[in-house]
């Protein structure tokens, strides 16, 4: 059995309860099952390639289900969180036009959600619909 932490004076124990709360409020953004909102969307190249792979994965799907619908464009990605579970779910709100074959269809609203596990190096698309908004 472990011998009990004495702490003999109180400038050990302020440095013990200092530390403690930096550690608690440095992972309180990244808790596990917490949504969290990613800062600078629009500039946050990561989540921009994000919603660059939800689209064409988008694509790929209906080509594989659906012939002849025109392809979707991406646009940009204007509001993501993320949530920490067995990696990292991205939730985002993307803006696309629709390919048609007199130009480009007016810009849409699409929610998807991405997860990505850094250590396998994957990324899947779990959802991707027109935005309710």
């Amino acid at each position: 059995m472990a011998a009990p932490l004495i702490i003999r004076s109180p400038a050990t124990l302020t440095m013990t309860l200092m530390a403690a709360w930096l550690v608690l409020c440095s992972t309180a953004s990244r808790m596990v099952g917490g949504k969290t909102e990613v800062a600078n969307v629009r500039t946050n190249d990561e989540v921009q390639e994000l919603g660059r792979f939800a689209v064409e994965e988008y694509n790929r799907s209906v080509k594989i289900w659906k012939e002849g619908e025109g392809e979707l464009r991406f646009v940009e990605v204007v509001e993501a969180q993320q949530q920490v579970v067995s990696g990292i779910k991205y939730y985002m709100k993307i803006w696309v036009t629709q390919a048609k074959s007199d130009g480009v269809g007016d810009p849409t609203m699409f929610d998807s959600v991405v997860l990505v596990k850094p250590w396998l190096n994957s990324k899947h698309l779990l959802h991707f619909a027109p935005s309710p908004q």
